[in-house]
């Protein structure tokens, strides 16, 4: 026999809903404890917040040029009249402003920053971003507690098979790093940044250093070094170019210079002679000469052109923001810290009084 009251998910229990209000006053009742807890979690959060060295962010937004063959128009329309291409092939450009941040963040590119010197604003001491890194940039108090377990494994390690590390003074080979040079390799990466906007075509480029001075020095050097990069990789092809047209151009002075010597000196050797012979031989070495000259006009002309093109695949950068000393500290915001620990502190005593309250209710209604 089918009971006349039957269940339907629409229904609920009135015993097992959730009341509101006795909710709130359960959590009214123990007003004391959650502000005991949000307390003790400020104080950890102070703790916390002051525990945290204090960071640095120097920010430098770079533009490059939208077109670089804009600037040298009549120089490649004189080119294309002696019928030579100076144009290049722009749209096969590897490195594009899009690339730049992972530019910042190859091997080469931050190897090649170890060696800068930075200058820390306190006591005027300058030391190599290597050095800096290394032995004057400090950690929060737990971070050495943390990595002791790894740096004991580490030295028991190296009881048995010691690491042969890159002696002082050596240069470092961006190949094979050491184990302490991929360390710096990741630290300084980790505090170099960059990105690109696609609307505004402007590179960002943030350096994060604890000391306000070394952060503005390590971003401006970090410009330069991309703009470098940058042009020597767009004019690497035309500055060969220019090589091997300099090197035609000397062997035509070269060959011009035998030649006009040739014909002086036959002239000295041969005055007042008429014979057939002698004409004929002087109109040989003259052809001679004119010939080389023409060839050695010719490869002016190319070199003057190479030079040129040099000039055309030269990136030009507008820096749209400088790198400046930061007068406040990027991270740690001590304020959101402090706040975020006293909510969790406060959240987790409401849940603690909840939870308790809903036990006590179950072995209550358990033992009945």
């Amino acid at each position: 026999m089918r009971d006349e009251k039957e269940f339907t998910p629409n229904q609920a229990d009135p015993e097992e809903e959730i009341d509101l209000l006795e909710l709130a006053a359960n959590l009214w009742k123990g007003r004391r404890i959650i502000f005991k807890w949000a307390g003790i979690g400020a104080i950890i959060g102070l703790i916390v917040a002051f525990s945290i060295p204090k960071e640095y962010t120097t920010t430098i937004k770079l533009a490059s040029e939208a077109n670089a063959g804009g600037s040298t128009g009549s120089l490649s329309a004189i080119a294309a009249m002696a019928g030579i291409n100076t144009t290049g092939n722009k749209a096969g450009d590897a490195v594009t402003p899009e690339l730049y941040p992972d530019v910042l963040s190859s091997i080469p590119f931050v190897v090649g920053l170890f060696d800068v010197p930075v200058t820390e604003s306190e006591n005027d001491s300058t030391y190599t971003v290597r050095n800096y890194i290394e032995q004057h940039t400090s950690t929060p108090w737990w971070s050495a507690i943390m990595a002791l377990p790894g740096k004991t494994i580490g030295m028991v390690k190296s009881w048995f098979s010691p690491e042969e590390d890159t002696p002082s003074g050596g240069a470092t080979n961006p190949f094979k790093l050491s184990k302490k040079e991929t360390l710096v390799k990741e630290a300084l990466s980790a505090r170099i940044a960059g990105s690109y906007d696609d609307k505004t075509g402007i590179n960002t480029i943030s350096v994060t250093m604890q000391d306000p001075q070394v952060s503005a020095m390590l971003a401006d050097t970090v410009a330069h070094h991309l703009q470098q990069f940058v042009t020597d990789y767009r004019t690497s092809k035309a500055r060969k170019d220019l090589e091997y047209a300099e090197q035609l151009n000397n062997e035509a002075r070269e060959s011009y210079y035998a030649a006009q010597q040739r014909l002086a000196d036959y002239l000295d050797r041969n005055q007042g002679i008429s014979l057939h012979s002698a004409q004929v031989t002087r109109d040989r070495l003259s052809n001679e000469a004119q010939l080389a000259f023409s060839l050695f006009n010719q490869t002016s002309q190319q070199v003057q052109l190479a030079k040129a093109k040099v000039q055309e695949n030269t990136p030009v950068y507008a820096i749209v923001e400088p790198a400046t000393v930061p007068l406040r500290a990027s991270k740690p915001s001590k304020a959101m810290i402090l706040i975020g620990f006293t909510i969790v502190a406060a959240i987790a005593a409401s849940a603690k009084i909840l939870l308790s309250d809903t036990f006590k209710a179950l072995k209550t209604k358990v033992s009945a």
